[in-house]
């Protein structure tokens, strides 16, 4: 799943571990993702906890999307900071899991991170999808009307 994902790897995240139900991932806080305080933007904190949430949810096999997830921040990020997130599975019940992500420099906490998982049924979501149905009006030609 990782590897499809774009957003993730196109801001330099990096997998470094993976299994049942954890996940391992690196962000270095670049000059792009520093807000008018100087400090990471909580988005791309999120960004990090979350793909970490993901690469252990989906871990099982079954393709499994989040269902929702919370965020506390408990202290800024800067600047070339190097922040690990580290996801386990808390339980599995059904289609639906909970995941706890821990966002940490070094050994700060940066902020804790809870996601709610639910397995769907059918194929990659990636490996389907009709592109065309989201052309903006300035794309779409008179043959694909």
């Amino acid at each position: 799943m990782f590897s499809a994902d774009e957003a993730s790897r196109g801001l330099g995240i990096e997998l470094l571990e993976h299994g049942a139900g954890t996940a391992v991932l690196r962000m270095t806080v670049t000059p792009a993702m520093v807000n008018g305080h100087r400090i990471a933007h909580g988005g791309y904190v999120f960004l990090l906890a979350d793909t970490a949430f993901a690469c252990a949810c989906n871990s099982h096999g079954p393709v499994t999307v989040a269902a929702g997830a919370d965020i506390t921040f408990v202290a800024p990020a800067y600047e070339g900071d190097v922040l690990v997130a580290t996801a386990e599975e808390r339980t599995r019940f059904g289609r639906s899991g909970i995941y706890d992500v821990s966002v940490r420099r070094d050994e700060e906490v940066i902020a804790e991170f809870r996601g709610r998982s639910r397995s769907i049924t059918g194929t990659a979501p990636h490996l389907t999808r009709d592109t065309t149905a989201h052309r903006t009006p300035s794309t779409t030609t008179k043959e694909s009307r």
